[in-house]
């Protein structure tokens, strides 16, 4: 499988669902380059972007288990290399 390079933005509009975003996250822990998280207070959300190396597949299926979490926003933005 080919590997590829994304970066994941997630935005959270719920905090209840930070546990089960952070357990999906951390069942990928092995793909994650890094992350970063910037809390918003003023609009009450947070900003989070995951860099991943892993095949397609990996990503996709990361991606759509994070989408399927009510709360968050997900969009994924893939390398062309």
């Amino acid at each position: 499988m080919e590997e590829r390079i994304a970066v994941i933005a997630i935005v959270v509009e719920d905090k209840d669902c930070t546990a089960r975003m952070n357990a999906v996250l951390h069942d990928y822990g092995q793909y994650i380059i890094g992350r970063m998280g910037i809390p918003y207070h003023k609009k009450n959300i947070s900003l989070i972007s995951v860099a991943v190396d892993a095949p397609a597949e990996v990503i996709s299926a990361l991606t759509g288990k994070l989408g399927n979490i009510q709360g968050l926003t997900v969009k994924t933005a893939y390398s062309k290399a």
